[in-house]
Parts: C-alpha cells; sequence; structure tokens
C-alpha cells in the first residue's frame, strides 16, 4: 500500500490564514476547504462530496466546497488546531479529538456506555448530544453543525481475542488522544499512538500488532491484508463532527448559512446510512472473500473488566453523574 506525502506540521495552516480569511471576507465566491483523513472509498468522504454539491448548488455558485482527503491538510489532531487559526475551514473529527478543547464532550466514547448501535443513534439525535455541541461551541469560538455516526470500535490483531486476558501485552494502535488508552490499559495491552494514515505501515512492519477501528475503516484501509483476525468487542461508538470555522461562519450571509447547515446535515444523515450498511453487510462479504477471520469474544466479560475504567475516564472528563446517567439512558 502506498503512502502518500502527508503534511504534519500544524502549522501550515498559520501559512494560509491570511489568504483563507481573505477570501471570507470580501463576500466574493469562495472555495472552502474541507479537511478529513479518510480513505476516498471510505463513507465520510463519499457524504463529503455529496454534500459540497449541495452546498454549491444551494449558494448558487457564490461559494464551493473543496474537499481534501486522506489527511492532504494534516492529521486530526493538526486539522482540529487549524481550523481553530483559520487555516481550514472545515473539517471532520470525532469526538474524541474535539474533546481536547472541551472534555464532557468525549462522554458517548466512553467504552461500552451504549449497549448497541440503536442506543447510539439515539444519542446522536439527542438533546443531551446537542448541548455538549453547544459546550464545546463556546469554548471554542468554532461551530460543530452535524455528527455523522463513524461506526462501532472493533479490535483486529494477529492472534484471536476471546477474552480480556488474551490482549495483555498486545501492541495496539490507538488514535493519537489520550482518551483513547482507557480501553486498551484496562486489559492489560501496550497501547501506541499511531495516526490512521500510518497504520498499515505500522501493522505491516511489527511497529504495532493490534488496532482498533471500525469495520469500514477496517475494510477501506485494507487492514485485512495485514491482520489476521477482526474481533468484534464493538466497545466504542464514535461519532464525527462537521465542524466550521468561526471565520466563514461569521462572514456568511444568512441565507449561505442555512446552505451550510443543509449540507452538514446531508453529510451526517449520509454517512450515517452508509457506516450502517456498511456495518450491517461487510462482515458477510469479508467472511465469502476469505479476508479476515472473525472470533466471538466474551463481551460481558470485557464490559466487566472496563467498567472500574470507564467511572474513571467520566470523573476524568468531568462528566457528571447525572450527565452519565442521561447518555446510559437514551
Amino acid at each position: 500500500m502506498s503512502i502518500p506525502f502527508y503534511i504534519r506540521n500544524s502549522t501550515f495552516g498559520l501559512a494560509v490564514v491570511a489568504f483563507s480569511a481573505l477570501g471570507a471576507a470580501t463576500g466574493h465566491a469562495t472555495e472552502f476547504k474541507l479537511g478529513h483523513v479518510y480513505e476516498v472509498s471510505h463513507p465520510m468522504h463519499v457524504a463529503a462530496v455529496s454534500a459540497a454539491e449541495q452546498f454549491k448548488a444551494c449558494t448558487q455558485g457564490r461559494h464551493t466546497i473543496a474537499v481534501y482527503p486522506t489527511s492532504q491538510l494534516g492529521n486530526e489532531n493538526a486539522l482540529n488546531e487549524q481550523v481553530r487559526f483559520g487555516g481550514v475551514d472545515i473539517i471532520f473529527t470525532g469526538q474524541i479529538f474535539a474533546s481536547s478543547a472541551y472534555k464532557p464532550l468525549a462522554i458517548g466514547a466512553a467504552p461500552f456506555i451504549f449497549k448497541d448501535r440503536q442506543q447510539a443513534l439515539r444519542y446522536r439525535d439527542s438533546a443531551v448530544f446537542k448541548e455538549l455541541w453547544a459546550g464545546w461551541n463556546k469554548a471554542t469560538g468554532q461551530h460543530i453543525l452535524s455528527a455523522g455516526y463513524f461506526g462501532a470500535f472493533n479490535v483486529t490483531s494477529n492472534t484471536p481475542v476471546e477474552k480480556p486476558a488474551d490482549m495483555r501485552g498486545m501492541k495496539i494502535r490507538v488514535p493519537d488522544a489520550p482518551i483513547w488508552l482507557a480501553f486498551p490499559r484496562a486489559v492489560g495491552a501496550n497501547p501506541t499512538p499511531v495516526a490512521l494514515a500510518e497504520v498499515y505501515l505500522a501493522l505491516q512492519q511489527g511497529v504495532v500488532t493490534a488496532s482498533a477501528n471500525p469495520l469500514p475503516i477496517t475494510f477501506a484501509f485494507k487492514f485485512y491484508e495485514v491482520q489476521k483476525y477482526v474481533n468484534p468487542t464493538a466497545h466504542l461508538m464514535e461519532f464525527v463532527f462537521w465542524i466550521v470555522g468561526d471565520h466563514v461562519m461569521s462572514k456568511l450571509s444568512a441565507a449561505d448559512k442555512d446552505c451550510m447547515q443543509k449540507a452538514a446535515g446531508l453529510y451526517a444523515e449520509r454517512s450515517t446510512q452508509l457506516i450502517a450498511e456498511q456495518e450491517d453487510g461487510l462482515r458477510a462479504k469479508m467472511e465469502a472473500d476469505k479476508l479476515i477471520t472473525f472470533t466471538k469474544p466474551d463481551i460481558a466479560a470485557f464490559q466487566a473488566t472496563l467498567a472500574p475504567a470507564v467511572e474513571q475516564l467520566a470523573k476524568d472528563l468531568g462528566a457528571s453523574a447525572e450527565l452519565v446517567a442521561r447518555v446510559k439512558g437514551i
């Protein structure tokens, strides 16, 4: 698998601030940059392209959105920084990465906080999730406009994982954000932060021997070529936000803000639909094509092992018992 050149230095964003802000301030036709880290075959990118087309039509060509996939504008940490400085106009980022600016936002990513996908999808549309968005918006001055369901995280590995003890000592890749460490540490694994764009090579070279990703990511990035097992733990549910920088939103007319919101809404619904469809169908396809072997983990054992870690995580996030109860009760 070839790995393209990626811009990793977040200071890149500072170099283009003046240009980006100038375009938004003029009121003339502007091309907004949307950056994300996913492959072009991934539902998040497919939905982004559809949303960009709708935005152009809605604004009658006054403004357009250029979509930059596969970390072309930086990894996820860099994108979060750049949107605040005006280096990127729109980003896709998960609740965990975004929570670096407002910790309670990540409570929906606590291991096993949801019983299943249906509950996670109810949370996506819930008032409590929107309240957390508002808290993040206030803390950052930027704008979460929507959230797409990203999927349930499973463990891929070179040895089968059926119980927590099977992960003891395992070198597992996690995204480069501290909150991701809770699950692997609770089961005795050795978590190693690796940016998504670099995971395939890290697995291929043995830098890590396992990874945690939703099934659509495992498929789109072809991790089945460098892993032997998918262990469907579904231990974490993630959502990916459509975030627009205030340097954009503050300059748009009311009509164009409405167009931006509609585009964000289309992205959220389309990506959620596609991810759910893939989760429902990919296992059968991957098994039929003999791409990888699926195991049957003891989910109850994982839940029991993780319970103390989840309680501590909620405290670390500043999530009150009331907030946790509201999320679990959806």
